[in-house]
């Protein structure tokens, strides 16, 4: 038995001197091979580019992507591929101006700061002129994301308890009433949306707010869905036929001018009894006359999406070459509403492009009573899970209605990181506040920052240094 083990540890130990020695001299085999191989492969490619006239050459593309842009020439590829709109998800690649040339005024010798230990109130209120307005304690929401048009189950869900534990509201966005979401969430704004399920007597009477969607910062109009795109529960939700176009019309069915807009309003005043009213638009070159028939209708909440926005599915002209950024949306409507002696009746909302807690608490010193995140709590929800597709898959693929992977997404993990990422935007926000000098968020204002260039300082108001 003793040598037994003894040549069976000889073995062993000489199998793996051999191995070592055969690694060894594979590694370095392969080593000398490939810096060989790589060597060779770079001199033939690096001749071909350096030699070969324009019509051969691969650089020839450089000149067009230099012109235009890879993404243009892949969507053109797109294009001819299919023969149809491409509609392109999470709005456009475009760079609009935005908050980046304004700075805010810190409080230091004239104003002292706050210590830490203050507190900041954040609180805000939505629709102050009505019987039972949305009090929030934090100016800060989750976006409208349809379920099935957009989102799956799972995805609302985790961000109905997200919004829930932070105490703001969510907004179902264009989608069907999901019952699931309504119980997970807290407060709750029911989007009305331009599909025939839009006015959805359930989903109104459980809302804490309704929100009429007549456009946003990278969509507008009527707009068609293919029935393979909604399957199983959306579309038994929906009431939607297997076989029919999904058809989202122009505006509610109900509007067919202006002026039928203040009748619309009415009726919906008498269905949700005292809840706020909102409207959401996209934010345009007349904008000033859109917030008239909006006063006009008697909505008490606006909100306007800029140029920045995202969705699901949008083609690329309403996303690229529509609407305006959100900054200029801002300073107008609040100047405006102000001229008309509406502001502290109608509460308005910011959308389109927030990424960052220092754009949010900018967009609140320019007159927004409250900023709608998208694109953040989005990606948020796939914190920690995107090696569950990618690389082979975008990481939107855990959270849209259609993919195979959307069962993959953990809800409570979601949700968590959802709460962290609005929770920390809170909390900058409120280092922001106090660093000013103040206690409460609705305390500043367009005097609480400097502009960097002319353009913004003429737009905004507000002094170029």
């Amino acid at each position: 038995m003793g040598n037994a083990l003894v040549y069976f540890a000889i073995g062993v130990s000489a199998s793996f001197a051999g191995g070592l020695i055969i690694s060894i001299i594979i590694v370095f085999l392969v080593k000398r091979f490939f810096r060989t191989w790589v060597q060779k492969t770079f001199d033939y490619f690096a001749g071909h580019l350096l030699e070969d006239h324009y019509p051969k050459n691969l650089i020839e593309l450089w000149s067009a992507v230099k012109r235009t842009s890879f993404l243009n020439i892949i969507e053109i590829s797109l294009r001819a591929e299919t023969g149809k709109p491409i509609n392109r998800p999470l709005g456009s690649y475009k760079r609009f101006n935005h908050y980046d040339n304004l700075l805010f005024v810190p409080a230091q010798m004239v104003r002292m700061p706050l210590e830490d230990t203050v507190p900041v109130d954040m609180s805000v209120t939505l629709g102050p002129r009505v019987e039972k307005p949305l009090n929030l304690p934090m100016p800060l929401l989750i976006g409208g994301m349809g379920y099935g048009v957009a989102l799956s189950e799972e995805a609302k869900i985790a961000l109905a308890k997200a919004a829930k534990e932070l105490g703001t509201a969510t907004n179902s966005g264009e989608g069907p009433f999901l019952p699931e979401e309504r119980q997970a969430a807290g407060k709750y704004i029911w989007q009305i949306s331009r599909y025939d399920y839009g006015r959805n007597p359930e989903a109104m009477a459980s809302a804490d707010m309704v929100e009429v969607q007549m456009g946003q910062g990278s969509r507008l109009g009527s707009h068609h869905m293919d029935p393979y795109e909604i399957k199983g529960k959306a579309q038994k939700l929906m009431g939607i036929s297997p076989i029919a176009l999904l058809r989202g019309y122009a505006a509610p069915p109900e509007i067919k001018t202006p002026e039928d807009w203040p009748g619309y309003v009415k009726t919906l005043r008498q269905e949700v009894g005292g809840k706020p009213i909102g409207i959401k638009i996209m934010g345009g070159g007349r904008l000033e006359a859109d917030l008239a028939v909006a006063i006009e209708a008697g909505f008490d909440v606006i909100c306007i999406g800029g140029a920045q926005g995202g969705t699901a599915s949008s083609s690329t002209i309403l996303c690229d070459d529509f609407g305006m950024p959100s900054i200029n949306n801002i300073v107008r409507a609040h100047r405006y509403l102000k001229e008309q002696g509406v502001r502290q009746e109608i509460s308005l909302i910011a959308a389109g492009g927030y990424a960052t807690p220092g754009q949010c608490l900018k967009a609140i010193a320019l007159g927004a009573d409250a900023v709608v995140l998208g694109t953040v709590p989005l990606f948020a929800l796939v914190h920690k899970q995107i090696g569950k597709v990618m690389p082979w898959e975008p990481l939107t693929q855990l959270v849209y209605y259609n993919s195979k992977y959307k069962k993959q997404l953990d809800i409570d993990l979601a949700a968590k990181c959802v709460v962290n990422v609005i929770r920390s935007f809170i909390l900058e926000m409120e280092e922001g506040v106090r660093a000013l000098g103040k206690n409460s968020i609705r305390d500043i204002g367009p005097n609480d920052l400097v502009a960097l260039d002319a353009w913004t300082a003429e737009l905004t108001g507000v002094p170029r240094i």
